[in-house]
């Protein structure tokens, strides 16, 4: 009897467990007026159930939130989805020199958990013009989507932090002055706007050695603040080997004929991988580019695909 006992209440637990981690049969509803679920972007983070296998939809009504959102680890599978970009925001001002407050902690909103998507949404830093670094987007969870969101600050607004990790973007908008798009993971920008606000440089990776990709831009569109922008760079290397391609990309005048820059170090030249293929625009000059840059061959081009740039353990190739 104690047997039959314990093991019915063993599987009571069991089931009881299975119920706490059950994700909701509706989206969760934030909204700043009240009118849903929660007030905030954070509550209903923190009241989905961890670890979950399947989507988790939370919905953001339009409004500004003003909250500093983390994604913890656990929270996988979360997706993230506003009215409308425009109209839906996330927003905070933290800065470097800010209260002990670094770059990597400079984030309005931080990703670490696998298989986030995100739609629909402006994630900003509002620290200013002169702030510093501060950055708007933090990743570093594997396979993340970000599809028809803006990107907005000004220095180091999108930090894919962590090597090996894969994220994508998809007609999204991403504007910001200095090393605005930067770190070690392979992303890839599918169809995106890139504003530069000021002369400076839009990336800055730190792609891993050995690491076969970094950033990847596809079918892009690189424009400027023409009054404060003139003369960009595609890209300087945070790191020895940095890797940065534009595939089909229509480029800006604000686009220097150079096209990129060794950060002060030669060294760097030996190690970085930049490269562009078919570039298009006035800013486009595959003559003036640096010597040691590369202009793609259409057979080289052929392996910009999605399945062989994310590709790796396990498999990921996010849907168009």
């Amino acid at each position: 009897m104690k047997v039959l006992l314990l093991g019915t209440a063993l599987g009571l637990t069991a089931l009881i467990a299975r119920a706490q981690v059950a994700p909701p049969a509706g989206p969760l509803v934030v909204a700043a007026d009240g009118s849903g679920q929660f007030r905030t972007v954070q509550a209903a983070i923190d009241a989905v159930p961890a670890q979950s296998a399947i989507p988790v939809i939370i919905r953001l009504k339009k409004g500004t939130y003003h909250e500093k959102v983390v994604v913890p680890p656990l929270k996988t599978h979360l997706v993230l989805r506003g009215a409308d970009a425009a109209t839906t925001v996330i927003t905070y001002s933290d800065h470097v020199g800010a209260g002990g407050i670094t770059t990597p902690t400079s984030y309005s909103v931080l990703v670490q958990a696998n298989d986030f998507t995100a739609e629909n949404v402006t994630i900003e830093n509002a620290a200013g013009y002169t702030a510093g670094q501060a950055v708007a987007l933090h990743v570093e969870g594997d396979r993340a989507i970000f599809r028809s969101c803006r990107l907005v600050g000004n220095q180091d607004v999108l930090f894919l932090a962590t090597g090996g990790t894969r994220q994508y973007f998809q007609n999204c908008y991403i504007e910001g002055t200095t090393d605005f798009i930067f770190g070690a993971s392979t992303g890839v920008f599918d169809h995106c706007l890139i504003k530069s606000k000021k002369n400076s440089f839009v990336t800055a990776a730190s792609t891993p050695e050995g690491q076969p990709y970094g950033f990847v831009f596809l079918d892009c569109r690189l424009t400027a603040d023409t009054t404060s922008a003139r003369k960009v760079y595609l890209g300087r290397p945070w790191r020895p080997y940095a890797r940065v391609a534009y595939l089909r990309c229509n480029l800006g005048p604000h686009i220097v004929p150079a096209g990129w820059e060794n950060w002060r170090n030669p060294e760097n030249e030996k190690t970085a991988s930049y490269a562009e293929y078919r570039s298009a625009g006035p800013g486009a000059n595959p003559a003036g580019r640096v010597l040691w840059s590369h202009q793609l061959s259409a057979k080289e081009a052929k392996q910009y695909t999605l399945k062989r740039v994310f590709g790796g353990a396990p498999a990921w190739q996010p849907g168009r």
